[in-house]
Parts: structure tokens; sequence; C-alpha cells
């Protein structure tokens, strides 16, 4: 798919909804496997919107315009991202499972993360299975719809057996004042 296309069909939309973008840059990282398209603004809250809703809207708004124009059999896997912002919480996820890691290899239990969405969930899978740090552990995910799941477990199968009920482990309250919570995660 040509970068030109999705910077002229992703303007085209930021100018008809009046949100101030000041560029697009479109990048494809065979690592990371889809096409990254990042805007820069000066005024980036108007479109990431509540929780980041807005860009959501957007990319899904893209993706659709991008099948229909381009006749794809299904849509592309792109990810739309504004000053950072995206990039931003697939770390908090990744920070978050790192943490849940250390909590699974201390007591040897399952850890079910909270619930997020399918995008966050491949983060989290991907890290897991990428980093030579966590080569112990593995992912999988539970639930239905928007309660799916991630769940940590150790490789070696020691822990609750499968099936048993799992509570997602929080941050504690002295990490949320420290800014190390996750409260604010978009997932």
């Amino acid at each position: 798919m040509k970068d030109t296309v999705i910077k002229d069909i992703l303007g085209s939309l930021l100018t008809q909804l009046v949100l101030p973008f000041d560029s697009i840059a479109v990048s494809e990282d065979p690592t990371e496997g889809f096409t990254r398209v990042d805007i820069t603004s000066s005024n980036a809250s108007r479109i990431i919107g509540w929780h980041g809703e807005t860009l959501n809207s957007l990319q899904h708004l893209l993706k659709s315009i991008l099948r229909a124009k381009e006749k794809l059999e299904k849509s592309p896997f792109l990810v739309v991202d504004v000053d950072g912002y995206r990039r931003e919480q697939e770390d908090k996820v990744r920070r978050m499972a790192e943490q849940k890691a250390d909590f699974v290899r201390r007591t040897g239990s399952r850890v079910a993360l909270v619930p997020m969405s399918p995008y966050f969930r491949r983060i989290v899978h991907l890290h897991i299975a990428s980093s030579p740090a966590m080569q112990d552990l593995t992912s999988e995910s539970i639930g239905e719809g928007d309660y799916r799941q991630v769940v940590l477990k150790m490789k070696s199968g020691k822990g609750p057996a499968v099936g048993e009920e799992l509570s997602p482990v929080m941050a504690d309250a002295d990490a949320t004042t420290k800014g190390e919570g996750f409260e604010n995660l978009d997932v």
C-alpha cells in the first residue's frame, strides 16, 4: 500500500473533522508486523480524544476507507499514533506485563491481566514471546468480548490448575501515587 494514499486519506479526514495537524508520517517496520502512521499536531489532545476514543475512531475509518479504495479482502493492519501517545500506551502495557511476570515467578501462580483490547493483548503476547528475559513464561488469552484478558504463567506448569478462577493483580496504591500505575491506560 502506498504511503501517499494513506497520507492523503488521513489528511482529508483530519481536515474535514477540523482536527489540526502539522504532518503525517508513514513507516513500515517488518519486525512490528504493521504499518505505523504518526501524526504530528500542536493540539494532539483533540485528535486523541477521551481515553483515545477519537484516535481509535480515526484509525477505524482510515482502515475502512483504505480497504474499500484499494479493494482489499480485509482491512490493513495499521496503527495510527499522534505525538507518541500510542507508543506510550504500548510501553505501559509492556511494563505491566513485566511487573506481573515478576509476581508469577515469585509465587508460581498464574496471573490474569486487566481486560484489554485485541491490539494491546497482541503487544503483551509478542513481548512475552520475544523477550529473552521472559522465556520461562507463556501467555494466553481467556474470556470473551470486552472482558478478554491475558493470563501469564510459568512454562513449567506449576501453579493453580487450568480453569481455576483468576482475578487480575492490580497495581497497589503506592505504585499509583508514584506515577507507576496503569490507571490511565487506554486498554
